[in-house]
């Protein structure tokens, strides 16, 4: 092309994103799709339920009595079904809240609770470590909001000490994980719920990787507190649940407060009736399967003899991440696990903090004990 020829239109455009993927790829954090191959240390299907035939006898069974596939619009038009409402008033029984809503993914969910709850004059503090979802939703919500360091309650009481100091005259909201998704670790959650109840709070628990897995019968590191009017959590439908979606348990009001001022829930369509139905087989299948969970803890404690010696953290959790901090490495090793058949994920900055790139390993019912031993050898080799 002479310089007389006129540029195409887009091509500075074209241009730029190519200078931002070649600016990723030198600093070895570009990301891309990869197929699903070899033995699973990558998903969040816990208790193997995505793919089990319990599930599809599920799904088909929900098919042949005529559930439809889709909504065909929102809940507030004509989305809403017989599937929807029967999930939550069983979601609600089953985890002992006053009501629950069902949103069509924990990323949704979040968005809609800290964008719609937390008032202009209240204050969000959150979990330095806490979700994408919840820092897109502070966003688009009014309330100021401030970090804590990550499993701190001190911190989180300082915090709220420090702004009614300066004149904080609203309500404070903390935000947690009980389990999180990169590091394995659990919140303090009776200390903060402490917090919560001395400082006229709300707590905000996101129990995504927990729900299924932990907790009296799989409902979660916050059940015990669960039905309690400064408390609000959020149970993911598409990890150990193995189907799709995300369930906020809170009071009537809290729910009916959402159905009115979440623009993700009010302005999209209503997620699938038949992931309803399926949702709420997988709350029935856990409730009569119980030996999933202690078959998954006992696999859990298998991998952390085997993996921790290698330099796995201990979390107690079947999320077991091995720092390995450069990024390059990072990418190098699992690219080499995978290799050889296990599918094992690197997980670089900004997913996680700057320093701490790591392989994420996940404990599933995929896989069995001589898998991770198998892992191990491979993975001992490695480092």
């Amino acid at each position: 092309m002479s310089r007389s020829d006129p540029v195409p239109p887009g091509a500075a455009f074209q241009a730029k994103l190519q200078d931002d993927l070649y600016a990723l790829t030198g600093r070895h954090r570009r990301r891309a799709l990869a197929a699903r191959t070899g033995r699973d240390f990558a998903s969040n299907d816990y208790l193997a339920l995505a793919g089990s035939p319990e599930m599809r006898a599920i799904v088909a069974d929900a098919l042949a009595r005529g559930v439809p596939i889709g909504a065909g619009g929102s809940r507030l038009l004509r989305g809403n079904h017989d599937e929807h409402e029967a999930l939550e008033a069983e979601a609600a029984r089953w985890f002992g809240s006053e009501a629950t809503l069902y949103f069509s993914t924990g990323f949704a969910a979040n968005g809609g609770l800290f964008a719609a709850l937390p008032g202009a004059d209240d204050l969000v503090i959150y979990d330095e470590l806490i979700h994408a979802s919840a820092h897109d939703g502070m966003r688009l919500g009014r309330a100021a909001r401030v970090s804590a360091r990550h499993n701190d309650a001190d911190a989180v009481a300082d915090a709220i000490a420090r702004w009614r100091r300066e004149g904080g005259l609203g309500r404070p909201w903390i935000a947690v994980e009980s389990l999180y998704s990169m590091d394995g670790d659990r919140a303090p959650l009776a200390d903060l719920m402490a917090i919560a109840d001395r400082e006229d709070a709300v707590l905000i628990v996101d129990e995504a990787h927990a729900t299924g897995v932990f907790g009296l019968a799989g409902r979660g590191l916050a059940a015990e507190w669960e039905g309690r009017d400064n408390l609000i959590t959020l149970r993911t439908c598409g990890k150990a649940l193995g189907a799709e979606g995300a369930l906020v348990c809170a009071s009537r009001a809290v729910c009916d407060i959402l159905i009115n001022r979440a623009r993700g829930f009010i302005f999209s369509t209503a997620p699938s009736p038949l992931m309803a139905a399926a949702v709420r087989g997988s709350l029935a299948l856990l409730a009569r399967e119980q030996e999933r969970i202690a078959r998954l803890d006992s696999l859990v404690r298998h991998a952390h003899d085997r993996l921790v010696p290698l330099g796995a953290l201990a979390s107690g959790s079947p999320i077991m991440p091995v720092i390995i901090g450069d990024d390059a490495r990072t990418m190098e090793i699992a690219a080499r696990l995978q290799a050889q058949g296990f599918d094992v994920r690197g997980i670089r900055p900004p997913t996680v903090p700057v320093g701490t790139a790591r392989l994420r390993l996940s404990i599933t019912l995929n896989i069995d004990a001589a898998t991770i031993d198998a892992l191990a050898d491979a993975l001992k080799e490695e480092l």
